[in-house]
């Protein structure tokens, strides 16, 4: 650690101090408040103030001891963080690493802040523990840990612990000819991470999948467990996937955050009227109401946010999945079991003999599942479910191909929610600019429509990892089911025909929901393109 006082530099390249002054008989507060005056930075004296817990958690202990960067109030400007060094580049730039929301820096005084974080967190604080920053949940009867495991036990830690810094969804470990390739699927786009040794893939793999309760002696048969762990306060679960390759078991881990599932509706990202008309449709008392959507666009997110919408002490929710993702409080959650036969229509069976008021079904796979859960629908029950189809029109012809009858159909589905997620501009780098003609006519805009729109792009941050785009939202169409549209479904007519009716009866597509967000600067035309490509603008 380098021995230069950055409040004395400061204070002498901003005429504050004399060159040849030392300090040593300076009043230290007051020269920590003239610097902050001169950066624009508010000061505060920590004194003997007692912090929120709360507040407190909101940064890793090892962080706030390693940086000496103390949480210490909340406001409308988000997190306080008190700091010694206002110009620290490193605790600059990993504070987004541990920071959701917005972060003021506010200046303190080098000895009030260490003896503030000392107090705070406990004597002996003041040292840098060792980084150790995960629990995992070793599987019962596994093998203590040899000497020899430490190398790879480490690795591994390595990895989540990267795979939480960047946010990841997922983590690939993938065999190559000669190299060990990790990925980790950031915002929907896989970004490569640093290669390990190929001589440490057999056991990195069998350690993950020892953690997880899978057979290390099978590697010629796919394998699915699952790994819980801890970090910073926060509990995660990793759902493993093993699949053999000609060089090797490839690992491909999904990072369930409890926080990311958990969202509330309005974290969605809609446009207030769609959000207004999706809880219009949630607070129907029954009827049947479908999230589709490709592989990774959100529809267990928004189940989940629906669910916890509806979640009362005067209802009574069932659900069924595959796997749970997570449990629910006041929710009751039943996991599909094909050893024992418990599939999802066996269990909307015995659901429907507990008199709920919602039930969630995971997916409709099969016409047993979707008669079972139409069925429900028409008996008195709100039944959320998911489809993947490419729009929300094309529910009901997948619902017809499945061989569910076109009068159950139209009697039991009330609405379909389809959906895609785009990234979002990163707020750290979030800069203004005027899209020339021809990106603007890509996105279906003519120039002068633009008018005053807020078009904006990420200029790339630390914060992002130099991509500009940081989190995601969703553009969504909502599809109604209304007497004319179940005319139509009993006459069986094609998508494209329910489609161009949905568009009359004034159905916003994905695609121009994509557009008001560009408009808003929440997005990038780019972004929006390429996952509208199939809807006409």
């Amino acid at each position: 650690m380098t021995n230069v006082d950055p409040l004395l530099v400061i204070a002498r390249q901003r005429g504050l101090l004399a060159a040849e002054e030392t300090g040593a008989n300076t009043n230290r507060c007051a020269l920590a408040r003239a610097v902050a005056a001169e950066l624009g930075m508010e000061f505060v004296e920590l004194g003997l103030r007692r912090i929120a817990a709360d507040v407190l958690a909101a940064l890793p202990r090892a962080f706030i001891t390693e940086h000496q960067a103390l949480p210490f109030a909340r406001s409308e400007r988000g997190l306080h963080v008190a700091v010694a060094d206002p110009v620290a580049a490193e605790l600059i730039d990993r504070l987004p690493e541990h920071t959701d929301g917005a972060v003021t820096l506010v200046l303190a005084e080098a000895d009030d802040l260490r003896q503030a974080i000392e107090r705070e967190l406990g004597e002996g604080w003041s040292q840098t523990p060792p980084r150790a920053p995960f629990v995992v949940a070793e599987p019962a009867g596994s093998p203590p840990a040899d000497e020899r495991d430490a190398p790879v036990i480490r690795l591994v830690q390595e990895l989540l612990g990267e795979a939480v810094r960047r946010r990841a969804s997922d983590i690939h470990l993938e065999p190559l000819s000669g190299r060990f390739r990790i990925r980790y699927r950031v915002d929907g786009s896989l970004q490569e991470g640093e290669s390990p040794d190929r001589q440490l893939h057999p056991p990195v793999t069998s350690r993950l999948k020892l953690m997880a309760n899978m057979s290390i002696a099978e590697k010629r048969v796919p394998q699915d467990g699952r790994i819980r762990f801890d970090h910073a306060g926060r509990a995660f679960d990793l759902r493993v996937s093993s699949l053999p390759t000609v060089h090797g078991e490839s690992l491909v881990m999904r990072v369930l955050d409890r926080e990311h599932l958990e969202r509330s509706i309005p974290e969605l990202g809609w446009m207030p009227d769609d959000q207004a008309e999706f809880e219009r449709q949630l607070a129907a008392a029954d009827g049947l109401m479908l999230v589709t959507g490709p592989t990774g666009s959100g529809k267990t997110t928004t189940l989940y946010a629906s669910l916890q919408h509806l979640n009362r002490p005067d209802r009574k929710i069932l659900t069924v999945e595959d796997p749970v993702e997570y449990q629910l409080a006041g929710i009751n959650q039943v996991s599909v079991n094909s050893v024992t036969g418990m599939s999802f229509a066996a269990a909307l069976r015995a659901m429907l003999r507990q008199a709920p008021n919602v039930i969630m079904v995971g997916e409709i796979r099969d016409r047993e599942t979707a008669e079972v859960a139409i069925n429900a629908s028409l008996t008195g029950h709100q039944v959320l479910s998911t489809l993947h189809t490419n729009d929300a029109p094309a529910a009901v012809t997948r619902l017809l191909d499945l061989g569910v009858k076109p009068f159950l159909v139209a009697a039991g589905l009330r609405s379909v929610l389809a959906q895609r997620l785009v990234r979002q501009v990163c707020a750290r780098c979030r800069q203004t600019y005027r899209p020339p003609a021809h990106e603007l006519r890509a996105l279906g805009l003519e120039p002068g429509r633009a008018g005053d729109a807020s078009f904006a792009r990420g200029a790339g941050c630390p914060a992002c990892q130099g991509t500009g785009y940081r989190g995601r939202v969703g553009l969504f169409e909502i599809f109604l089911v209304h007497d004319g549209i179940r005319a139509m479904i009993y006459d069986h007519v094609t998508a494209a025909r329910l489609r161009q009716q949905a568009r009359r009866d004034g159905m916003r597509t994905m695609r121009e929901d994509g557009i008001r967000k560009v408009l808003a600067g929440i997005t990038t035309i780019e972004e929006v393109v390429s996952v509208t490509a199939a809807d006409h603008p």
